[in-house]
């Protein structure tokens, strides 16, 4: 599709395969794929589109299904302008590229705990966003503030107050770029803080396929789930449980599988496109449901349209 685009100073490139942008490697090209200099470059690139044309952040791919017709419009992607790293007393600014690993180890070296962050995919930017959080602690705990670009090109500051968290989600408009994130940590030893994330690292491999192509954790834990119908019989489940007792784990569509180490995540196990994977998630969704009542919530973000023949999934 022909769009007319404000010149840029970072790199503006058409008809972008965005499979390879993704950690899942599926899915179809971009119109447009915008990777901006900096947040001035960003602001003003926004503020001269077209208002009519379509725009949708992107951060490194961890977890997100692109479908295979692709995306119209304009992926914002950020790059090298917004993966700095400070440190000032007890806060780190983070930019939104920065990936969650490296803002926890530099933290840790600086004797900050943003532990939490180590083992989490992607970057800053996405975990604001889905109020991402491990071992008893969420982005919600530690956030002070986040910036970022509304579309129409103006800056927006938010705060715990107004992203309204919980879990796995927050207020972020999806039109909105996060550009940084500014969290307060408490303070530790660093070499006990590099012991504790090397702890965690070492459990996630012991249990988690992190060498396959996966988007990480494919649905959100259902939560206050009553097996008898009692309020004082409320609990909390985990999605992997309810897939395995749907008899869902290695299930399998095409080049898509449900991990056989770990049932709630997705897999590509070498050929799978994106209508394999959604195919195979909500296939998943409906034996759940049939099997305990209980509806999955997708936690990977899906985008774009169907390919050729297929029809878009929910």
């Amino acid at each position: 599709m022909t769009y007319d685009l404000p010149p840029v100073r970072g790199t503006l490139t058409e008809n972008r395969d965005l499979s390879t942008l993704t950690w899942m490697r599926v899915g179809g090209p971009a119109d447009w794929l915008f990777q901006p200099a900096d947040t001035d470059d960003l602001a003003a690139f926004l503020a001269a589109l077209d208002p009519a044309v379509p725009v949708f952040p992107m951060g490194v791919g961890s977890n997100l299904i692109v479908r295979d017709g692709g995306i119209r419009g304009v992926v914002i992607r950020l790059g090298r302008g917004f993966n700095g790293i400070e440190i000032e007393g007890t806060r780190v600014t983070a930019g939104a590229a920065a990936l969650d690993a490296h803002v926890a180890r530099k933290s840790a070296d600086a004797g900050l705990d943003l532990t939490f962050l180590r083992t989490i995919p992607g970057s800053i930017g996405g975990a604001v966003k889905m109020n991402a959080g491990c071992y008893g602690t969420y982005v919600a705990d530690r956030l002070v503030e986040a910036r970022g670009v509304a579309r129409d090109g103006t800056r927006v500051t938010f705060t715990p107050d107004n992203l309204n968290f919980r879990y796995r989600q927050s207020d972020v408009p999806d039109t909105v770029v996060l550009t940084e994130a500014v969290f307060e940590a408490e303070t530790g030893v660093p070499d006990a803080l590099q012991a504790q994330m090397a702890a965690q690292i070492a459990k996630r491999d012991e249990t988690q396929p992190t060498r396959d192509r996966t988007a990480g954790s494919t649905f959100r834990n259902p939560a206050g789930y009553s097996s008898t119908g009692r309020e004082d019989d409320i609990h909390d489940l985990k999605a992997w449980k309810v897939i395995d007792d749907a008899g869902m784990r290695g299930a399998r569509i095409g080049g898509a599988v449900m991990n056989e180490k770990h049932s709630n995540f997705l897999t590509n196990a070498g050929d799978a496109t994106a209508h394999d994977l959604e195919s195979l998630g909500e296939a998943v969704r409906k034996k759940v449901y049939e099997t305990s009542g209980l509806t999955l919530e997708w936690e990977i973000m899906r985008m774009g349209e169907p390919g050729g023949g297929e029809s878009p999934e929910k």
